[in-house]
């Protein structure tokens, strides 16, 4: 079983990473592979009650990789951690199948340290069902549920749940409906989308933007005629002014 689980992730790694050419390539020279594999071991030591080791293990492989993974954590087949560096999974995190993360994301617990011995058992950390897409920089925090095939975009704070198919974008998250949901259900590198899938709040403020833009060129374009006009007229006056004085005869 734990070999025919190795099998399946080595595949993964090949499956959505065009680098990884062999099994013997990734197995020695991906670190998001190897912190998977420190993963499995102190995992299982730590089911069978080994807390302390399992830890201990799990700190090795943070060393090692820069991937902090706590042995507590449930996740599934074909887990890919692409690159790496700076991932952090808490301990009741809970990753499906086919799940594939990119560097610097957090699962991470927003509860209170206050109570630290009641906290011990409840769920404090996301849920990332079968197929999600986590983009570099990502930060998940609380005990919410990411749907299967979701998508979460590069550097997005995500703080509430995300339905399944999905893209949530921004800070705060926001959820952005695919145009395609045939082409956003498809493997697709740091969780980016064939349509782009902007930031809606984003686009409103570059919307107001550009009307305030053109506000001020139409003020500015109306206070250039007014000034116009205003010289003209003043023109005008002088001139009058003068040609008055000059059909004045002087008195004999």
């Amino acid at each position: 079983m734990f070999f025919k689980r190795i099998k399946e992730d080595l595949e993964a790694y090949k499956s959505r990473d065009p680098a990884a050419r062999t099994s013997f390539e990734v197995a020695f020279l991906y670190q998001g592979f190897h912190a998977l594999m420190f993963y499995r071991l102190s995992h299982a030591i730590w089911i069978l009650g080994g807390k302390f080791v399992g830890r201990f293990i799990s700190q090795i492989g943070r060393l090692f990789t820069g991937i902090e993974i706590h042995p507590g954590a449930v996740i599934g087949r074909g887990f890919v951690i692409d690159h790496g560096t700076g991932v952090v999974v808490g301990e009741t995190t809970i990753i499906g199948d086919d799940v594939t993360l990119y560097h610097d994301v957090t699962l991470g617990g927003v509860a209170p340290s206050v109570d630290s011995v009641a906290q011990i058992g409840t769920k404090r950390h996301p849920t990332l069902s079968d197929g999600v897409i986590v983009g570099s920089g990502a930060q998940i925090l609380g005990p919410i549920v990411v749907g299967n095939d979701a998508r979460v975009g590069a550097n997005a704070v995500v703080t509430s749940d995300i339905p399944a198919g999905m893209t949530a974008v921004g800070i705060p998250a926001r959820v952005v409906l695919p145009r395609n949901k045939m082409k956003a259900a498809e493997f697709r590198a740091y969780a980016t989308d064939p349509d782009g899938n902007p930031d809606p709040v984003l686009q409103t403020i570059e919307s107001l933007r550009a009307q305030v833009s053109d506000l001020m060129d139409r003020v500015q374009e109306l206070e250039a005629d007014d000034v116009g006009a205003s010289s003209a007229k003043s023109k005008s006056s002088a001139a009058s002014i003068g040609s008055a004085k000059k059909r004045k005869k002087p008195a004999a």
